[in-house]
């Protein structure tokens, strides 16, 4: 579904989405509130922007006149726009929200994707622009890195899905909303959107610390995962700063694929990998690492990578998630048969790990895991070829 067709403009005040606590608390200060107040003035910011979804200072309504027109003199709650929005037929919805740019740069564009499910509804978020890991059998990767998003950014896509889906507190029957069925709310957050968060660590960091606050968003840490393809050096960072549940995109047992599936391994080979996750902190069978793990057919889905795997993975409290390969277009990869999937699947679980078959989501509007790519990136491929097309033309009169 087609939303606003009008470009984003930068506004020159400062936004006070994403800010953390402490970031609202200078904010405050810098309009000249009073050292005893701004604790006080904080916690009613927090609930309005995060537990109320407020996008105006108007609807502040205990806050007085006079600080509500100082904010808006000074700053924004700032909104991305939302391009499109697309509903698969499996309830799964894509948002394509549209930044300002920052400083001399462009608008940048990234997808968000919300998942339906029994109980829960899982909201995968991205973290950049682009991405920099260039695995072979991601569409994402195929994008170039344009820049990292900033936590306000992050924190928005949280926002923005929240009210798409009624999830606020009074805004569930505002125009516009999405009423979720019951039980369809924002409940658990995947960092597996568009980008490597660790490499944006602070930025992540700080959202997620937005995110989990009890008296905002207030989502626990133990429904949040962060997902790396493997920064080694930043996993026990996160461990300790951010300390949400880990997944790592492992998809091959051997070097040598993996340097080509996932071209990071060349720089953090699976041996330093395997360390930094045994070594993850507050790492138990309670706070399992989630190991995901594309099925590739011929390439790495043998009984024998399924032995390997379970012998990499021993003494390391763990999941498996087994994902069938989610075509796009240009990918040389096909997916395996199920009944290889199976067979995979069987092995490691009479080894005594968990290896749930991840149920492909989305896949008709390109949200599935790995398919991820901003629809202005792959409108201009499509120029381009058509372009190239019309050159070539040219050259055969």
């Amino acid at each position: 579904m087609k939303m606003a067709e009008a470009q984003p403009v930068r506004d020159a005040k400062p936004s006070l989405m994403g800010m953390t606590r402490e970031d609202l608390g200078d904010a405050l200060r810098s309009v000249g509130i009073e050292e005893r107040q701004v604790r006080m003035r904080v916690g009613q910011l927090w609930h309005w922007i995060y537990f109320r979804g407020a996008e105006s200072f108007d609807r502040m309504t205990n806050v007085s006149k006079d600080l509500r027109a100082r904010l808006a003199e000074s700053f924004v709650i700032a909104r991305p726009e939302i391009v499109s929005e697309q509903i698969s037929v499996d309830g799964t919805r894509k948002w394509l929200l549209r930044f300002p740019p920052r400083g001399a740069g462009r608008p940048v564009e990234v997808e968000t994707v919300y998942i339906p499910e029994e109980g829960r509804g899982t909201l995968c978020v991205s973290s950049q622009v682009g991405c920099t890991l260039t695995c072979s059998f991601c569409h994402t990767g195929t994008q170039k890195l344009v820049r990292n998003l900033t936590k306000e950014e992050i924190v928005a896509q949280v926002v923005i899905a929240r009210e798409r889906l009624g999830d606020f507190p009074d805004r569930a029957t505002e125009a516009g909303a999405i009423v979720p069925k019951e039980g369809r709310f924002v409940s658990n957050i995947v960092m597996m959107g568009m980008g490597e968060p660790l490499y944006n660590f602070d930025n992540v960091r700080d959202a997620l610390q937005v995110a989990t606050d009890g008296e905002g968003l207030s989502l626990s840490r133990r429904r949040i995962t962060l997902s790396t393809s493997g920064v080694v050096p930043m996993i026990a960072r996160a461990g300790e700063e951010i300390g949400t549940l880990l997944a790592v995109s492992l998809h091959a047992v051997r070097d040598d694929l993996r340097d080509e599936l996932v071209p990071l391994n060349r720089k953090y080979p699976i041996a330093e990998l395997m360390a930094a996750c045994r070594d993850y902190p507050g790492l138990s069978n309670a706070r399992r690492i989630t190991f995901e793990y594309v099925m590739l057919k011929g390439i790495n889905d043998s009984p024998a990578d399924a032995r390997e795997l379970v012998r990499l993975l021993r003494g390391i409290p763990a999941k498996i998630n087994l994902i069938p390969f989610n075509p796009w277009p240009g990918s040389r990869y096909e997916c395996s048969d199920w009944d290889t999937i199976e067979a995979f699947s069987d092995i490691v679980n009479r080894a005594g790990y968990a290896s749930p078959i991840r149920t492909p989501r989305g896949r008709d509007i390109l949200a599935a895991c790995g398919q991820l790519k901003s629809a202005t990136e792959r409108l201009r491929i499509r120029e381009r070829m058509a372009l190239e097309a019309m050159i070539g033309g040219a050259d055969e009169d």
